[in-house]
């Protein structure tokens, strides 16, 4: 199996590249100037190769939630997405706790067969924050990482037990950050919109809070520990001088926190309703300069899909999230790209390389011998997006009617492509 990307711009951490791209057997086998090979060819002048993109926080709800979405869904949209890989959360229907769910997860991205899916296993069962999981099983039928995103675990000697044992099977802790009971049952940021609007407001502090107990045991411990979807000005501060001092500590954002503030939710617009809530410019710059600087590894989706039933509903009793899958690469180029913030070459090492580095995932490079997985975007065309022509089954998103630039164009996955937009 043979495939000729030709004419393409490739990008490196090095920078763009005019060059073919030769695919042999699902591993790119060759990278040149100019390739002739007598095999399937797909021209793709004035356009941008990128190494696949790898999202490590994504819900994909199968198994028990299949309304709001599934693996065949939730994996159609990743590719038309340019996503190449996906960590699925465990928040599933029965939890991801033991291997039997991450077998059945693994067994069904085999059967859909688009992009590669890695299940995350929860750090205690059921979510319940009060016994570890079968961490060790989880491990052996192919869990990549652990979480009980959604919640944090409460129990700080549970959470100390977790990382430990964790740590020994290899696996990383990806930490939701947020004291439920000074959360109390937020819905928006606490702040000058949660009082005009008479939401109940979620301090920064409930989220400052964990990731300063996270990095303290991790760096009590001496063991390494990931923040997830961070979104607070605080918390960006607060991982910053953690890394200053060599704490093994790496943490994402998400393209809605590096663009929306809570002047949003004014529309009482439930689409805009995500936990940890949207908050205020401050917090977007600062999240913008954690970026720039490093503080901020990578950039994720929290893809989290909801059924129009879920979102349909007043603003205290509709389900958190956004489907983020189909516009992140879009927002990430038109708002941090476009705009000066980061260089091309910056944005696709957030969106890919960091996250393989972090989860100890395969790929993320455009390299000889690395695996073909590969995204091919056109920046020069600009769409308006419209969550009502997503694939996936959550059309949960809060940029309905933004102008972006990068359409993706083919996605490819160990040589085979997956997605092509036409």
């Amino acid at each position: 199996m043979k495939l000729l990307i030709k004419n393409g711009i490739l990008v490196t951490p090095e920078g763009e590249t005019k060059a073919d791209l030769l695919i042999k057997d699902g591993k790119i086998s060759k990278i040149a100037e100019q390739i002739q090979e007598n095999c399937k060819i797909i021209d793709v002048s004035g356009k941008h190769v990128l190494p696949g993109l790898i999202d490590i926080h994504v819900h994909l709800r199968e198994p028990g939630f299949e309304s709001k979405e599934d693996i065949q869904s939730g994996s159609a949209a990743a590719v038309k997405g340019g996503v190449t890989q996906v960590c699925c959360m465990p928040n599933t229907n029965p939890v991801c706790d033991n291997a039997v769910v991450v077998n059945y997860i693994l067994n069904r991205a085999k059967e859909v067969n688009l992009c590669k899916v890695h299940p995350i296993g929860s750090i205690t069962k059921g979510e319940q924050g009060e016994t570890l999981s079968d961490i060790g099983k989880m491990k052996a039928a192919g869990a990549v990482a652990l979480s009980d995103d959604g919640k944090s675990v409460m129990n700080s000697y549970i959470m100390r037990l977790a990382m430990e044992y964790a740590n020994g099977f290899g696996l990383k802790c990806l930490c939701h950050c947020e004291d439920a009971n000074l959360a109390d049952g937020g819905v928006v940021n606490e702040g000058f919109n949660s009082t005009v609007t008479g939401l109940k407001g979620s301090p920064r502090a409930a989220e400052d809070i964990m990731i300063a107990r996270e990095i303290a045991l991790s760096e009590s411990l001496d063991i390494p520990v990931h923040i997830c979807h961070v979104s607070t000005c605080s918390g960006v501060e607060i991982i910053r001088s953690a890394k200053a001092r060599g704490v093994k500590v790496t943490a994402e954002t998400c393209p809605h926190y590096f663009i929306l503030t809570d002047d949003i939710i004014t529309s009482f617009d439930t689409f805009t309703k995500v936990n940890p809530p949207l908050r205020e410019r401050r917090d977007v710059e600062e999240i913008i300069r954690g970026l720039q600087d490093g503080t901020l590894d990578c950039i994720v989706t929290d893809h989290a899909p909801h059924s129009l039933k879920d979102k349909q509903a007043e603003y205290d009793l509709a389900a958190f999230g956004i489907s983020g899958l189909e516009t992140s690469l879009a927002l990430g180029y038109t708002y941090l790209v476009k705009t000066g913030k980061l260089t091309l070459s910056a944005l696709v090492e957030k969106m890919s390389a960091a996250p393989a580095k972090i989860l100890g995932l395969e790929g993320g490079e455009l390299k000889v011998g690395a695996p073909a997985d590969i995204t091919v975007a056109d920046f020069a065309k600009s769409y308006v997006i419209d969550g009502g022509k997503f694939v996936s089954k959550g059309k949960n998103t809060p940029f309905n009617g933004f102008c972006v630039n990068g359409v993706v164009e083919y996605t490819i996955v160990d040589g085979e492509i997956k997605y092509c937009n036409k």
